[in-house]
């Protein structure tokens, strides 16, 4: 069991370019730490699609910092830890691209190839669909879907559920 972990969820506003980051850190079960910050994409740029899924627009983007500002307490909350998304191929892929863009080294973030993901366990686990908010109705999980922090938060408690469920077999 991986007692101590962190969630991270990102939104996108065009592309692969990020425009919210949420993290919550696990140990022992238990949320010890949250971290949420607005991104400013490049040109301060959104496709409409992306607005109408998690409604974060320009105006909220304004003033905020671009990744390369935001990047060192990112990499200080995940560096060296087992990381869990509920698509990890999505949000993996949108860490790897954006630090591409603004030329960071991906060695430098010292994470695993592959993370955890609860879509993955959940479908295994027969669910459908597997869509976070559905995954959250059944266990009666808070969820303010498309807001970053919350998805965090809501797929830390989809695994600490899959972990507990998974131990209680193992007795």
């Amino acid at each position: 069991m991986n007692s101590s972990f962190v969630a991270i969820d990102f939104e996108t506003a065009i592309g692969h370019h990020i425009c919210s980051v949420g993290i919550v850190t696990i140990q022992n079960g238990v949320i010890i730490d949250e971290y949420h910050a607005l991104i400013q994409p490049p040109n301060n740029q959104y496709n409409w699609h992306n607005i109408r899924v998690h409604g974060i627009t320009e105006n909220d983007t304004r003033h905020a910092p671009f990744f390369r500002a935001v990047y060192p307490e990112i990499k200080r909350r995940i560096s060296g830890k087992v990381i869990v998304a509920h698509n990890e191929s999505f949000d993996r892929s949108v860490l790897l691209k954006t630090m591409s863009h603004y030329n960071i080294s991906h060695s430098d973030l010292n994470v695993p190839d592959k993370w955890e993901c609860t879509l993955r366990i959940y479908r295994k686990k027969g669910y459908k669909p597997v869509k976070l908010d559905a995954c959250c109705k059944v266990h009666n999980i808070q969820l303010k879907h498309h807001d970053a922090l919350s998805d965090a938060r809501a797929c830390g408690k989809l695994f600490l559920i899959a972990q507990n469920e998974r131990l209680s077999f193992e007795f």
